[in-house]
């Protein structure tokens, strides 16, 4: 009897466990439900069903006036809610927390039952960089949106880097540095990234304490809401970057510096523990048990030693004994560990990753313990480069932005074409499918795109374009479809690269832009016009829509009439000269003006993200200055890497470069001299630097029309240009 007893209880406790699993999952998915918007809750029910075969899968169905939605965990059910909007409800979930969900008044049925299974495991997302570009001083309310986000767009593998400092900071003051001494190593809040890619050390410092206690609060909440919607953060692991301190308290120990990076001067270059060095068990230890306490695990660990920057030695045993220390530490604190590392070395550092060196670098790890995300895929598949990573699974990942440059670029379709040739080719090796973007912009469609290929939708590119165009109208809309249409087949075919922003947010120079236009700007008008020919816009995705092609479309112009204005300079021809000087400055305003529209395109919200994090006014005057550096000079050799195209910087800051430009060649035509060029840097360069270290009001305009209504009349006042450029 007492046996009999003991099974019908095992099996009780099993049934409540699973009750509880399924439960669970269903919770949080009502809960991200309620949190996008309200009314869906009387609509939707959730429902736990099993994996389709061992893999994530949805269902879809109308039935009794309730939306019915199963998953076999959180995550899928957030990928079914996500379709139930955009296909159904003709709606986009915004990742800004500050822009509502705008529902159909009557919402619909599912007219037949949807089954959708995902085409690979893993779904990555994110960039170190954009840490930098995007999300430097998020608050809680920002970062609960964006992993809702995720979550709808089916991600179950974030990156989730915040807060790593404070796990740091514990680790370097136990070893006897000073908490000053800690604080000086780290970098400012926007250069972190680069800091922990072991890029630059100090730049912008030293990083208050009260950045340390509100991140770490802050990555708390962020993991413990990521697991519940059955993601897996990906934490960091030590990869061998140590301050310079560390030499005077452990003289016997191999620290060595690694090699300069992007013009930074000579103190804010890194150092590197050899991972054959005693202390270096030590230091990984330490750092792998503080951050656990802190923020428990997942097993899963980014570590990427060398990135941008050289190792000590390329030599293939070197580099095989580095891997395979790095991974025996993590495993000697935690035996389930694997390790997460991106390729984009093997792209940017293309010429020093011979195969034979890059295949000792990955087989130094067990097979299957070392996950590779193939970073920039849309333009050069190192998957194919390094046969398939010698073994080693890998993730398909699209990067799409560098420095959250705000032009019109993607290359989108052919993005789509080249993971479904990977998918048929690489067989169980390819195991995910993600975006290293570096900065969010305010354009969703390529990443949303990107991620829905990782599940098995099954639709044309028609059906993808179509449904977007809808979304984005917030009803069939034919004129909205025929523009999406021409972006998706041609204007979107363009490989992002860095330095990308239209001339008006670039340096100043006399005939020298070092720009090309890189699709049909014939194309570009066409979307415009297309878009403009709604009745009325009712949607935040329509807004980002018309501004993005219209400010693209007139930082194009301004190109063109730039090189008139020196042309005429150059023929010393002073009618032309002055026209088109006010013209410059004209499209200058009315680029300032259109972005008014979206504060997700104003330097004002950036800022003010920026100051709204500090707690004194002496922390919000430094916040400040490392928002404003970062988008501008950044520092070293990357001035403008990461311009924006935004209300507010147009005008007070690009604005004056090209007032600077524009001033001395005037004076040049009026005496018949040749410009003095070291002057015009000069002056800009005192500018740029008074400018970053200002927290004086920006100046900028905005617009009392409606976007659309500001979009024609802005189309009809260049018409005249536009007509006169694209008819040559």
């Amino acid at each position: 009897m007492a046996r009999i007893f003991m099974i019908w209880a095992a099996v009780l406790l099993m049934a409540l466990e699973v009750s509880a699993t399924t439960n669970d999952d269903v919770q949080q998915a009502e809960a991200l439900t309620a949190r996008l918007a309200a009314p869906l809750t009387a609509k939707v029910e959730f429902r736990k069903i099993d994996p389709d075969g061992g893999k994530d899968v949805f269902t879809l169905e109308s039935r009794g006036g309730k939306v019915i939605i199963g998953g076999n965990n959180a995550g899928s059910m957030a990928v079914g809610l996500n379709r139930y909007l955009n296909r159904y409800c003709k709606v986009t979930v915004s990742w800004y927390a500050d822009v509502p969900v705008k529902l159909p008044k009557a919402l619909p049925d599912v007219p037949s039952p949807e089954r959708v299974t995902a085409r690979v495991p893993q779904r990555f997302f994110l960039n170190y960089c954009t840490w930098g570009y995007t999300m430097p001083f998020w608050d809680w309310k920002r970062w609960e949106r964006f992993i809702d986000w995720m979550a709808l767009n089916g991600v179950n593998l974030p990156l989730a880097i915040t807060g790593q400092e404070a796990v740091w900071y514990n680790v370097w003051t136990s070893l006897g540095m000073t908490g000053r001494q800690v604080r000086e190593y780290f970098t400012g809040p926007t250069y972190l990234p680069w800091h922990r890619m072991a890029n630059i050390d100090g730049w912008c410092g030293p990083l208050p304490k009260e950045w340390l206690d509100g991140q770490q609060a802050l990555q708390q909440r962020i993991v413990e809401r990521e697991r519940a919607l059955n993601m897996r953060p990906v934490l960091p692991a030590f990869a061998g970057h140590v301050p310079g301190k560390l030499r005077d308290l452990f003289p016997d120990a191999d620290i060595q510096a690694l090699g300069a990076w992007a013009g930074f001067d000579e103190k804010y270059r890194t150092y590197f523990l050899n991972s054959e060095d005693p202390l270096y068990a030590r230091i990984q230890r330490m750092f792998l048990e503080e951050q656990t306490r802190l923020f428990g695990t997942d097993h899963i660990y980014g570590i990427d030693p060398f990135n941008e920057v050289d190792p000590p030695s390329f030599e293939p045993e070197y580099l095989n004994k580095v891997s395979r220390h790095i991974y025996e530490s993590l495993t000697a604190v935690d035996p389930d560990a694997e390790w997460l590392q991106m390729a984009w070395f093997l792209y940017y550092q293309r010429e020093d990753y011979t195969p034979e060196r890059t295949r000792a670098m990955l087989t130094g790890v067990p097979q299957g313990k070392m996950t590779m995300l193939d970073y920039y895929c849309e333009y050069k598949e190192m998957w194919r480069e390094h046969d398939g990573f010698y073994g080693q699974p890998f993730i398909w990942c699209y990067l799409g932005n560098f420095g959250g440059n705000t032009n019109v670029q993607g290359r989108v379709k052919e993005a789509g074409e080249r993971i479904e040739r990977a998918l048929q080719q690489c067989g169980d090796n390819l195991v995910g499918i993600g975006s290293t973007l570096e900065g969010l912009d305010v354009q969703q469609f390529p990443y949303e795109y990107i991620l829905e290929k990782a599940w098995n939708f099954g639709k044309s590119d028609e059906q993808v374009i179509n449904e977007l165009a809808d979304r984005h109208a917030g009803s069939e809309c034919q004129p909205v479809r025929e523009a999406w249409k021409l972006l998706y087949d041609s204007v979107l075919d363009i490989t992002p690269g860095n330095f990308a922003a239209p001339l008006p947010c670039s340096y100043p120079t006399l005939g020298k832009e070092g720009r090309t236009i890189k699709y049909s700007p014939s194309d570009l008008l066409a979307v415009w016009d297309l878009l403009l020919q709604q009745d009325k816009v009712t949607t935040d995705a329509m807004t980002i829509d018309l501004i993005w092609i219209g400010r693209q479309l007139l930082g194009d112009l301004f190109l063109v009439e730039k090189q008139k204005f020196d042309e005429a300079f150059k023929q010393r021809d002073k009618s032309v000269f002055y026209a088109q000087s006010d013209l410059l400055f004209e499209l200058l305003s009315d680029l300032d003006n259109i972005n008014s529209h979206h504060p997700h395109a104003t330097l004002e919200q950036w800022l003010q993200e920026a100051r709204d994090l500090g707690e004194t006014p002496r922390v919000k005057d430094y916040y400040e200055m490392n928002a404003r550096r970062l988008i501008t000079t950044w520092g070293g050799s990357l001035n403008d890497y990461a311009c924006r195209n935004w209300n507010g910087l147009m005008w007070d800051y690009y604005a004056k470069r090209w007032e600077t430009y524009i001033r001395i060649l005037t004076v040049g035509i009026i005496s018949g001299q040749e410009p003095d060029i070291a002057q015009i840097r000069s002056t800009i360069d005192k500018f740029q630097e008074k400018w970053v270290t200002s927290t004086e009001e920006v100046v900028s305009s905005a617009s009392d029309e409606d976007v659309l209504t500001h979009c024609r009349r802005l189309r009809d006042k260049y018409r005249e240009q536009l007509d006169n450029w694209l008819s040559k």
